[in-house]
């Protein structure tokens, strides 16, 4: 079955990583693309990690995940090899109605991190199902090839635009002109 595609607001959401490694390093990187509430625990701390760590002032425990350290987290990222200890820690999300992912175990995900392409506000994610890791990757590359220089200035534009005129369908329309028009002009 397919993963449903969601983008999660994480203002006021606690993030919980257990690991130090160079895996638990790639997941950290893309977590602060979107949040800084994230605490880390891990026995050892790779030197990027620990960089991290002190760049962004995060919470972080030398020290094995316990039972509980869980019970105030909306997403549990585990980046450890030991298979039992990403079973436990699945588990006991569940009580906790807190999201799991645990790396390379799908079984013990609910859901999983999509290679995607962050550009200020434009955010794109892509999906195989885990079908191919490596398609969503190189996809990636081929789509940022192709995104539209001026891009970011333009979303920056359009937000103030619909901050700033009433809601209905003029907005709608003139919003839907505009972004067309930035379309046609950008393939010329």
């Amino acid at each position: 079955m397919s993963y449903f595609p969601a983008f999660i607001k994480l203002d006021n959401k606690k993030i919980l990583l257990v690991g130090g490694g160079n895996i638990a390093y790639e997941k950290l990187t893309k977590l602060l693309d979107f949040t800084q509430n994230i605490e880390i625990i891990s026995l050892d701390f790779s030197v990027e990690i620990l960089q991290l760590i002190k760049k962004h002032q995060l919470s972080f425990s030398k020290r094995q995940y316990e039972v509980g350290d869980i019970k105030d987290v909306a997403i549990v990222v585990v980046a450890v090899d030991d298979i039992e200890v990403q079973k436990e820690i699945y588990e006991e999300s569940q009580n906790f109605k807190c999201l799991c992912n645990a790396v390379d175990s799908v079984e013990y995900c609910d859901f999983i991190f999509p290679s995607y392409i962050k550009k200020d506000d434009l955010t794109i994610a892509i999906s195989t199902s885990g079908a191919s890791p490596s398609f969503a990757k190189y996809f990636r590359t081929y789509l940022e090839g192709v995104i539209p220089n001026g891009m970011s200035e333009f979303l920056k534009e359009l937000k103030a635009l619909r901050t700033a005129l009433p809601k209905g369908k003029e907005r709608m329309k003139l919003l839907d002109e505009k972004v067309k028009k930035f379309f046609i002009d950008t393939k010329e």
